[in-house]
């Protein structure tokens, strides 16, 4: 969880300075091509995997103890 309020802080950190910045277009085209470097880091893409694995795996857990 602690991780998902991480990120969530980068992103809404990020689209206030890209709202508020007057930096103009080249610098959101360098912000945008680092974050997409970022993303498809194969760091970050194994994380990706182990949290959408966890969460389907928490998903049918919850699914199953709900419906019993």
């Amino acid at each position: 969880m602690t991780a998902l309020r991480l990120l969530l802080a980068a992103v809404i950190a990020v689209a206030f300075y890209l709202i508020g910045a007057k930096a103009g277009r080249g610098r959101y085209k360098q912000i945008r091509r680092n974050a997409k470097k970022a993303w498809n880091d194969p760091t970050v893409r194994k994380a990706r995997t182990r949290t959408k694995r966890l969460a389907r795996k928490n998903a049918n857990k919850l699914t199953k103890s709900v419906q019993h």
